[in-house]
């Protein structure tokens, strides 16, 4: 039972720090995170469609 315990005092210090944060610090924080974050392709499937990709575009422009 201590372990349940445990997890509410977590949890309840998680939601107070949140709501105690002004919401437009919590909107900065969470736009800087987005920005740090690589793309979505890069994240689910690593370099090698991303290579494809640069690959593709840089063929294209070459043919124009």
């Amino acid at each position: 039972m201590a372990k349940g315990d445990e997890y509410v005092k977590y949890v309840t210090e998680q939601f107070v720090a949140f709501m105690e944060t002004p919401r437009e610090e919590r909107k900065q924080i969470k736009t800087s995170v987005k920005a740090l974050r690589e793309p979505w392709l890069t994240r689910w499937f690593g370099w090698g469609p991303m290579s494809v990709v640069l690959w593709w575009r840089g063929r294209a422009q070459r043919h124009r």
